[in-house]
């Protein structure tokens, strides 16, 4: 994961920004969290594969693993966050969606996106989403 974000990051620079902001049908946004034992900023390249008006949804998937992704647990820990797109910059809160809510915004993702239902069949901690506003 790291190695891919790595990457990612790379393509975006090289490109000057004009190449890597979409990745398989999804936009792809740059998540600044504040790491919850070091207070630093921590960020990542993630997609999200829905949109609700400005709002961003994520998915804590970490492909499958049976933990949560570093990113999800530090904005559990604060809910404050810096979203980067190719368009803007802006600091956003970080919502977890849950029950029913949840349920019906995940069929609607997985629907589109399946490997997101591949990555809740390789685990048994509930994958998490997340609403970025």
């Amino acid at each position: 994961m790291k190695l891919s974000n790595s990457l990612h990051r790379g393509v975006i620079k090289l490109s000057a920004g004009r190449k890597g902001w979409d990745a398989f049908g999804m936009p792809v946004i740059k998540l600044t969290t504040t790491g919850r034992k070091t207070g630093l900023p921590r960020s990542v390249m993630l997609t999200s594969p829905h949109q609700i008006g400005e709002s961003l949804v994520l998915v804590a998937s970490k492909g499958g693993s049976d933990t949560h992704p570093e990113w999800y647990l530090n904005l559990v820990a604060n809910s404050n966050v810096l979203v980067e797109t190719q368009a803007w910059s802006k600091e956003m809160v970080a919502q977890i969606v849950a029950g029913d809510a949840r349920e019906q915004l995940w069929d609607e993702i997985t629907k589109k996106f399946r490997n997101y239902g591949q990555y809740q069949s390789k685990t048994d901690r509930l994958i998490p989403l997340i609403i970025l506003s």
